[in-house]
């Protein structure tokens, strides 16, 4: 008669080894990276740069937690907050980035709760929004406040850490008046004058007037290059960002020196590095297979480069982010690994 005493195995599926990450772990190690950057970033427009990213920090958590409060409690059945998976702060860290130093914080304000409901919550939450957050919110200030978000503090001023720039404390829905002198951005400068600034002072210092991001390259990419050694960080889509970036702005500087700028300008300029380190990057927006990320990353750099050189709009990073993320699932399906053994029958 057969044995019938059994071993008391539990069995499951692969991957048996876990790297010990969690949401929480890397997202929390996503604000560690974005402190420096916030701090360079105060250190170039003092009080202003506390106040602004600091609102919109402050809006995407108030506005996090009373949607996960009252709204996704009626789902999960119980009353739990989101704001543990740090995902609301770095929406509103780098919401701030993207915006001007001599916003007014009403408005930044309003770009918080814009981040999180219309960017995060309307698409269900964490981890199933397809574009990122922070630059639809970004857009749509751009959209509903032209005025505002285009101008352009000049940074280092000697007051920075005294007094705020006039603008920040304007009253809503009141027109802001900003005191002293606003400039054009390099690439507004690129643009309709043709002037390219030394690219070696962007890359130390980042830009004399732009977002309270545009600081120096250089503390991006080491602040982006611990999360990439730390494997939290897919290194392939900033690259593929700046080949392409590269690729495509040397083409045009060769045939019109005197018109296009060179790549070294277009590459550390701007939004670029941010935006291409911080926010294309997004685990949630951006593709997941091997291909599928060097295409995403070319698009990206495409599109900067059209948008930067032929379209409207100076600064194209935000608008090429989103447009690239709209086009993820269909890359996701067209550069679907083949499962091993499995055969495609065609017709």
């Amino acid at each position: 008669m057969a044995d019938n005493n059994y071993l008391d195995v539990e069995l499951h599926t692969s991957p048996h080894f876990s790297k010990g990450q969690s949401v929480e772990n890397i997202m929390l190690n996503v604000v560690w990276a974005l402190i420096p950057i916030v701090l360079f970033s105060i250190f170039k427009y003092g009080l202003s740069a506390i106040a602004v990213i600091g609102t919109t920090t402050f809006s995407c958590l108030v506005t996090e937690f009373i949607i996960s409060r009252r709204i996704a409690r009626k789902e999960l059945g119980e009353a739990e907050s989101s704001l543990g998976d740090y995902s609301a702060i770095i929406t509103g860290i780098l919401l701030g980035l993207t915006l001007p130093a001599a916003l007014p914080l009403w408005m930044a304000f309003v770009g918080g709760v814009i981040a999180i409901v219309v960017g995060k919550w309307t698409f269900g939450g964490l981890g199933q929004n397809p574009f990122n957050p922070a630059l639809v919110s970004r857009i749509i200030l751009q959209a509903a406040f032209p005025v505002p978000m285009t101008t352009w503090y000049p940074a280092w001023q000697s007051s920075r850490f005294t007094e705020f720039i006039s603008s920040t404390l304007t009253t809503p829905f009141m027109a802001p008046v900003t005191d002293g002198v606003t400039g054009a951005t390099v690439l507004a400068v690129m643009k309709f004058d043709h002037i390219f600034l030394d690219s070696m002072d962007v890359m130390l210092l980042g830009e004399p007037h732009g977002s309270l991001g545009e600081i120096s390259p250089l503390l991006i990419l080491i602040c982006g290059g611990y999360l990439a050694v730390r494997k939290m960080l897919d290194w392939r889509i900033p690259l593929a960002i700046f080949t392409a970036m590269i690729l495509l702005s040397l083409s045009f500087h060769l045939l019109d020196e005197a018109r296009f700028p060179p790549a070294s300008f277009m590459l550390l300029t701007g939004g670029l590095m941010l935006g291409a380190v911080f926010m294309a990057t997004d685990m949630v927006s951006s593709p997941v297979t091997p291909w599928g990320v060097w295409i995403y990353g070319g698009l990206i750099g495409f599109l900067v480069v059209i948008i930067r050189l032929f379209g409207g709009l100076p600064e194209g990073v935000a608008y090429a982010i989103v447009l690239a993320n709209s086009v993820v699932p269909i890359l996701n399906q067209l550069t679907k690994p083949r499962v091993y053994g499995i055969k495609t029958v065609s017709g």
